[in-house]
């Protein structure tokens, strides 16, 4: 009884292996962000090199930011003198008020102090919204990377001038390291029959990866006689201290 159960056992693993389909297909990044100047400007340190690894924040590149400096000092200056302004002012309707429940002034010179206040107030929150502007624009003079991972490309170099309208290339480009996609070519008719979410096998380099099916292509990449072909790709978790590049060849195995 027990070798029948057995057998059972084993012709039920091999109908699973057979029904599995294996596929070849190469690596791609999940995403990749292409990083341009948004002012124009002359670049004044590159700080990294294509394949360094980078940590979220740190600083890829600066332009010359002399310009933007003087902005900011401008800005905080104006900011000062409208607080000064607004804290003269509401003394000045503290006297006021004071002198007109004394019955020493007339409503109206209360009104006039009031007014002048509230023009103060409307001239420091203006200095504010100043100081908020002029500080994105001296933001806007660094590239700092958006996550951690690595530097696809760095196409900026130190004393290069640069336009904002006239950037064919990002000045650098990162992607993350942490997951990586498998992308193979399969017909529609094997498309239909998975989901997002399904779990797959991916083979990098001799090694076995368990990712899961991450997207399902909508448009054909190409025509073929046996009918269109689309994207499947699966994404998994690569190891902190491996890099794997696109264009690599791995296997895919599919349920």
């Amino acid at each position: 009884m027990l070798s029948v159960l057995m057998l059972s056992l084993l012709m039920l693993l091999a109908n699973d292996a057979a029904a599995a389909l294996q596929l070849s297909g190469r690596l791609e990044w999940v995403h990749k962000v292409e990083m341009r100047a948004v002012e124009n400007g002359v670049i004044e340190k590159v700080l990294i090199a294509p394949g360094e690894h980078v940590e979220e924040g740190q600083l890829l590149l600066r332009m010359d930011q002399r310009e933007a400096q003087a902005a900011s000092l401008e800005a905080k200056a104006r900011l000062v003198r409208r607080q000064i302004g607004l804290e003269d002012a509401e003394r000045e309707l503290a006297r006021a008020q004071e002198l007109f429940d004394r019955g020493l002034i007339a409503s109206e010179e209360l009104k006039d102090a009031e007014l002048l206040k509230a023009a103060a107030l409307a001239e420091l929150e203006s200095a504010k919204a100043k100081q908020a502007v002029v500080d994105v624009l001296l933001e806007r003079t660094e590239l700092r990377a958006p996550f951690e991972g690595i530097v696809v490309a760095q196409n900026g170099y130190r004393g290069a001038v640069i336009y904002k309208t006239l950037q064919q290339q990002p000045l650098v480009a990162v992607a993350p390291t942490s997951q990586m996609l498998a992308r193979v070519l399969v017909t529609s008719d094997i498309l239909r029959r998975y989901r997002p979410g399904q779990p797959a096998k991916v083979n990098v380099r001799g090694q076995l990866r368990t990712g899961t099916i991450y997207s399902l292509g909508v448009e054909a990449v190409r025509i073929d006689p046996d009918g269109a072909v689309y994207e499947l790709d699966v994404i998994f978790n690569s190891n902190p201290d491996e890099i794997l590049r696109p264009s690599e060849f791995v296997q895919v195995t599919l349920p």
